[in-house]
């Protein structure tokens, strides 16, 4: 079975997606993989061997080799099919490589087709490609957008959030939710010790991170990018104790401007910018903190959220986008802030048996501050949003369970 790939990005380029990508086919055993993506740098290779696929990346090594990617991207698809002659395309999210995907699935009307969506920004944010022009967009964006939903066979999608955006623009194309996974053993922490650095407790982490023993540590990694909402998590911090200090990891356009929020505040004692940190070093950065909070304006799903969860951090979050797939916090605001419980067992059995975060309003600093204390003042309410995650983490979001869905899509013969 030879399986090719369409992802405008890819390794050493990590997110949601890529790492997908690599976890995905390096548990599917017997299968060949071949994957094409944009080159973006010069010194990356034009070919070579990452896991178990077989890397091909197309452009000059700029930034506008997104651009090309659909034609040169085709291009060596076609060339590439001689030798390998495909029985499946797989294009990694709607964007410029799906492109090239439904190119080469019109040339290819017999080939499965399997479109994933991992995208975490609204559809309507791909006006900025045409300054915003609602016309335009409509004339010149949506109908290169939409042409691989029109020659899917079938669509997987991270969340029920980014699924019902599949049914609407593919209405006859069978969907599945199959969410974003995590390597367990890796952000996992036993016996206080890092499984990262076995030799490494989390008081030497904090201790090697520069947390004091009185500190509270929040804790956020992402790209800094407004839908994040890393800026309000910023102006939270004014309204927490001084004891309770920022990590932020992660780089993007928006990293001056919040360094110059957290300056305005008289902040830079208590918020830190760690930037880039390599996937597999984030483990450590997790077990040197006590909550994590992303207060996103849009996500499709978060793989953050669900390091965060195996890494033993209780989360805080906001309800949008495919959040509220695996963030379930059933309980009001004065149910909560009335110790959770009352004389109802039923309702202390429901927050005991589902609860795995806490819900912070959209763009309210004051909203994610109150979550944060909540969880900083109430032990028992933390203990059990974070056994309660652990365990569904354990049993959802496991990559080998993930890949073993994917790899029933993949593999089947069904194609619509």
């Amino acid at each position: 079975m030879n399986i090719l790939i369409f992802s405008t990005a890819y390794l050493p380029f990590v997110g949601g997606a890529e790492l997908a990508i690599k976890e995905i086919t390096d548990r599917i055993p017997n299968v060949s993989f071949t994957l094409i993506t944009a080159r973006f740098r010069r010194g990356l290779p034009r070919f070579e061997k990452i896991g178990n696929a077989e890397v091909y990346r197309v452009g000059p090594g700029t930034v506008l080799d997104k651009w090309l990617l659909p034609c040169l991207g085709y291009a060596k698809a076609w060339r590439l099919e001689k030798e390998k002659e495909f029985d499946v395309i797989w294009s990694m999210m709607a964007s410029q490589g799906s492109v090239a995907a439904a190119f080469f699935k019109r040339a290819f009307p017999q080939k499965k087709l399997v479109l994933t969506l991992q995208e975490g920004d609204e559809e309507a944010h791909l006006k900025r490609y045409v300054f915003g022009s609602e016309l335009l967009y409509r004339l010149l964006v949506r109908p290169w957008h939409l042409l691989v939903f029109k020659r899917a066979d079938t669509i997987t999608a991270i969340s029920n959030y980014l699924a019902e955006r599949a049914k609407q623009n593919a209405p006859n194309a069978p969907v599945a939710v199959i969410p974003n996974g995590v390597d367990i053993a890796k952000f996992q922490i036993t016996n206080s010790k890092s499984q990262t650095n076995p030799n490494l407790s989390k008081k030497e982490i904090r201790k090697k991170l520069g947390i004091q023993k009185e500190d509270k540590v929040v804790i956020t990694t992402s790209r800094l990018v407004e839908k994040n909402g890393i800026g309000d998590l910023v102006e939270a911090m004014p309204h927490l104790p001084e004891n309770v200090k920022l990590l932020i990891l992660g780089t993007g356009p928006l990293e001056k401007s919040y360094k110059l929020k957290a300056k305005s505040y008289k902040l830079e004692g208590r918020i830190r910018f760690f930037g880039h940190i390599a996937h597999e070093q984030l483990p450590q950065y997790l077990h040197g903190a006590d909550i994590f909070c992303r207060p996103s304006h849009s996500e499709g799903m978060g793989s953050s959220f669900i390091e965060a969860m195996a890494a033993g951090l209780p989360v805080v979050a906001t309800p949008v986008g495919g959040i509220p797939d695996f963030l379930i916090a059933p309980l009001s605001d004065s149910e909560a802030e009335g110790h959770l419980f009352s004389n109802s067992h039923e309702l202390e059995n429901r927050w005991r048996e589902t609860i795995t975060g806490l819900f912070c309003e959209v763009e309210n600093p004051n909203s994610i501050a109150e979550k944060v204390k909540l969880l900083l003042s109430n032990d028992e309410l933390r203990h059990r949003i974070v056994e309660n995650a652990s365990k569904m983490v354990w049993e959802k979001y496991e990559w080998g369970l993930i890949a073993g869905q994917m790899k029933k899509v993949l593999l089947s013969h069904e194609a619509a």
